[in-house]
């Protein structure tokens, strides 16, 4: 990545441990643009914030709360100067000669419009320069000409006729409106600043998660603590009663009760024996584990967790091209009705109609900063990012944020899904004279290494039983159907009825196999030299919290489709149980996909929900793609939305927090363009020749620095909304 701006979207940083690492740069308003390195966007003029969220406050709010402190401090007594006419009996008015008195405003107004307003000047030349006027250009055009023409009224006064001046005969200056203007802005940004702040509260929370070190077992069994950046795969760690766990990692001695909440929302704690998983952050209350560490830096979950919920929180929701669009000719047209106004009030204004015509023209280009129109998307998306992954839901980008909330059609796999993913064997019926230790034996040893949750069933059953495996020769896999092998110079299949049709002649099994599917319960065959040898009925229980979640997908008039590998009659009877009406069975991987298009050619709106390779074709294709955080890496990747809970209960809260997002932004749009249609005619003067009221380019500046405060307190409620 090249030290220079770049535009992309929907594009992943190149190297994950740049987020940690903390050198990629992005704009708050418009995410697309990114650089190497601290900046300001060429776009709006904002300060480019660092990719990666950090625990200390950012030296940007450091530095606009040192330049308000300083603008307070003058503009304070220069306020009270200018105001003492209005003071009874004129008192500074009598000791201030009136000539002394504009020197002394200057001199006070220096620090201020030109130290303090720096950075809005930069930022208002830079947009001219890159063709991208923005509220910065308002901001720079109005301060600087309040304040170059209040110095040429004070050095030159007889260079400006009577139209300038005012009945005493002197040349009115405004030096207290732009050092007030810029202190009101200073405000405003600071409590942006600050506010912004509290939007990423939930991310900085996730960064203090993780531990410091890790106690390592050497190979001489010495043990050690060492930093966590030293962990490396294959280490052997001691997790002790009471300490973090450091990294992903393999159980492989001890056991104990380990609490999760952090990650996947659920307080209670998870006992955990040899053989299961554990995830760095999580927190060992009680017994003592060993660990084999098999994830480390950026890739174990909570770095991953991270790391999409900042890019969440910094893409770009499709409602948000809507305002960009506005904006794009917003400031150009308020530049405009700023001249105009100028002209109008100098034509028609009263006397000094010069005066009225130049405040009132820089009351129309401070009021109209669209600074509140920029932020009213990106602020509620990065509030609901990291308000769903404190509840284990990790959205990938605003786009699925936007998306859920139209939804009509949930589709679910079945296995690991709607089921635990835990299957066990309950059952093995030999065939033909066979054995049932010899069954499980073989079918272990085809299926030794296998991933899939049904083959760690069959090899768990073997090793229960203490039964010795065999090694393997001539693997083959079909997709959809079974596996195939050699073993002790014998060929072993595996698999479902359709793979067996191929294989063997014998089908007197295949009824056998019927009533167990009629329970739930999934039956696979075993052929041993192309003779049908035995069944063996492995059973994967429904989740406890799946029939509730349908049941509240349901009553949210959603349509609930079960799509699955399995046996109609298994998928069926699982679906009765589970509350599920319509359900496509026995469909091979690329199926699912087709399966997925189909429902969407009739004018559903898909959110797909998986957590196996096999899901992974047809959750890319869904309009919303979720993954099982309990599934595989490939599922998780192809999804806009990660369940990191595995819980479909997550589903439901995605729905409810996305409707209240949109929602959120919805309000703040209409906050920002209200503002502004009621703010413009109001600076420009149009209540005058009616009430003789005129906005003041101090009290616009407020109302602008306000406007912008708003929005994000409101994004900021998204935080307490209950889901």
């Amino acid at each position: 990545m090249s030290d220079c701006y770049h535009k992309y979207e929907g594009k992943k940083v190149s190297d994950p441990d740049d987020l940690f690492r903390g050198n990629v740069y992005i704009c708050p308003m418009h995410q697309e643009v990114r650089k190497t390195g601290p900046g300001n966007c060429p776009e709006c003029g904002m300060a480019l914030e660092a990719l990666t969220i950090k625990e200390e406050t950012s030296n940007e709010y450091k530095d606009m709360m040192k330049r308000f402190i300083w603008a307070s401090v003058f503009s304070l007594p220069l306020f009270i100067l200018t105001m003492g006419d209005m003071l009874p009996g004129h008192p500074l008015t009598t000791l201030l000669l009136p000539s002394f008195r504009r020197f002394t405003e200057l001199i006070l107004s220096l620090p201020v419009c030109l130290w303090s307003a720096y950075p809005f000047y930069v930022r208002a030349v830079n947009s001219i320069k890159m063709k991208h006027l923005n509220m910065y250009t308002l901001i720079g055009l109005g301060v600087s000409i309040t304040f170059i023409y209040s110095i040429i009224a004070t050095i030159t006064p007889e260079l400006f006729p009577s139209s300038f001046r005012e009945p005493d005969g002197h040349v009115a200056v405004y030096f207290e409106a732009a050092t007030v203007i810029i202190t009101l802005i200073l405000l405003g940004q600071v409590l942006e600043l600050r506010a912004r702040n509290q939007t990423t509260s939930a991310i900085k929370a996730l960064l203090g998660l993780a531990a410091k070190s890790a106690r390592k077992i050497w190979p001489d069994g010495k043990e050690e603590d060492i930093p966590l950046e030293n962990v490396t795969i294959g280490d052997r760690i001691r997790i002790r009663p009471g300490e973090k766990i450091p990294v992903d990692g393999k159980v492989i001695g001890g056991s104990g009760s380990v609490n999760e909440s952090m990650l996947t929302g659920e307080p209670l704690p998870v006992m955990k024996s040899p053989g299961d998983h554990v995830f760095g952050a999580s927190i060992n209350e009680k017994g003592s584990l060993i660990i084999e560490a098999r994830k480390v830096g950026s890739e174990t979950l909570l770095s991953r967790i991270i790391q999409m919920v900042t890019e969440a929180g910094r893409s770009k929701a499709p409602v948000q091209k809507i305002a960009d669009i506005i904006a794009s000719y917003f400031v150009p047209s308020v530049i405009f009705i700023s001249i105009l106004t100028f002209i109008m009030w100098s034509i028609f204004g009263p006397e000094p109609r010069f005066i009225y015509a130049l405040l009132n023209a820089i009351a129309v280009l401070i009021i109209a900063c669209p600074c509140s129109l920029g932020l009213a998307t990106p602020m509620s998306i990065m509030v609901a990012s990291g308000k769903a992954a404190a509840i284990g839901i990790l959205f990938r980008n605003a786009e699925a944020i936007e998306r859920l909330q139209k939804v009509t059609t949930i589709v679910l796999d079945k296995t690991g899904t709607i089921t635990e993913g835990k299957p066990r064997v309950t059952r093995i019926i030999p065939l033909n004279n066979s054995e049932e230790n010899e069954l499980i034996r073989l079918s272990a040893s085809l299926e030794n290494g296998s991933e899939h949750p049904f083959a760690e069933a069959i090899v768990r059953e073997a090793k229960e039983r203490k039964l010795k495996l065999s090694e393997l020769t001539d693997f083959t896999s079909i997709t959809g159907k079974g596996v195939i092998g050699v073993t002790e110079k014998k060929q072993i299949a595996l698999g479902n009825k359709d793979l067996m049709k191929t294989i063997c002649s014998d089908n007197t099994g295949f009824y056998q196999a019927e009533d167990m599917r009629k329970e739930g319960q999934t039956a696979i065959f075993l052929a041993i030299e192309k003779r049908l040898s035995g069944i063996i009925v492995i059973s994967d229980p429904i989740k406890k919290s799946s029939i509730t979640a349908i049941a509240d997908l349901k009553a949210l008039g959603l349509t609930i489709v079960m799509l699955t590998g399995d046996s109609k009659t298994t998928a069926h009877a699982v679906a009765a149980k589970a509350g599920i009406d319509s359900v496509i069975a026995e469909v091979l991987p690329e199926q699912k996909l087709i399966e997925v298009k189909k429902l969407q050619k009739k004018g559903s709106i898909i959110a797909m929900a998986g957590d196996g390779i096999n899901d992974a074709p047809a959750i890319a294709q869904a309009d919303v793609g979720i993954a099982m955080g309990t599934g595989t890496d490939v599922a998780m990747e192809s999804a806009g939305l990660t369940l990191v809970k595995g819980d479909l209960n997550g589903i439901v809260k995605a729905i409810h927090l996305s409707k209240a997002t949109m929602l959120n932004i919805k309000q703040n749009l209409f906050f920002a363009f209200f503002y502004n249609i009621i703010g413009i005619p109001i600076a420009a003067g149009l209540l005058f020749p009616f009430f003789g009221i005129l906005l003041s380019p101090m009290i616009a500046s407020a109302a602008m620095s306000l406007s912008s405060v708003s929005v994000i307190s409101n994004s900021l409620r998204l935080r307490k909304q209950h889901i």
